[in-house]
């Protein structure tokens, strides 16, 4: 039998994290991806991302320990946001959002994995297949960061995020909104937790 990695346990830097703003090192790490705009909860086109690329990450998943004998917890999804105008962004301005929505994958998922997995998900949902197609595999590498632990519903983010920012002032660090952008760790299930319990890992790279 297989023994099951859980990267969640393996790198508990970047996947737990106080109330109280730290500073992280994030290394290069492999992402199946998908870019898109719009505010999540008026976006079919984000609905539809996720509906793709959980079953390409599951599909991967049972592909690595049928062929490869190395079976993994899937881990959780991620989100990079950001927007032309970063005013946009930190004003709630929503429908001028931007985002990738991702999942953390092994190194040794390959392309050639992913097109096999994708043409799976296809065979059974052809109307994702425009999505399907613009989700890749890439390398993703932010470098030093600083992180804090968010409980509570997404759309009041607004004061931790601040004090994010404020921590990372502290640091007399600074960022660039869309070249180091705004990172979400998704560490509850919207929809097996109420919004109150949702938790959530906020992450910005700074220099």
């Amino acid at each position: 039998m297989a023994s099951k990695t859980d990267f969640k346990k393996e790198n508990k830097d970047l996947f737990s994290s106080k109330k109280t703003p730290s500073t992280v090192m994030v290394p290069e790490l492999n992402y199946l991806m998908i870019d898109g705009a719009g505010y999540p909860g008026e976006s079919k086109e984000y609905t539809d991302s996720i509906s793709a690329l959980y079953p390409i990450a599951y599909n991967l998943k049972f592909m690595s320990k049928l062929e490869l004998k190395k079976d993994y917890v899937v881990p959780p999804l991620e989100g990079l946001w950001w927007a032309d105008d970063m005013d946009d962004f930190t004003k709630g301005n929503r429908n001028k959002w931007k985002w990738t929505i991702m999942i953390m994958q092994p190194n040794w998922i390959t392309n050639e994995m992913l097109r096999k997995a994708a043409s799976k998900v296809e065979e059974k949902s052809p109307a994702l297949k425009n999505i399907i197609s613009k989700i890749r595999l890439n390398k993703y590498k932010e470098g030093k960061s600083a992180q804090v632990l968010y409980i509570g519903p997404y759309k009041e983010e607004t004061l931790t995020i601040q004090k994010l920012h404020e921590f990372i002032k502290e640091q007399n660090g600074s960022f660039n909104g869309q070249k180091q952008k705004h990172h979400e760790v998704y560490l509850s299930d919207p929809r097996k937790v109420k919004p109150e319990k949702l938790k959530t890992i906020i992450r910005q790279p700074f220099t």
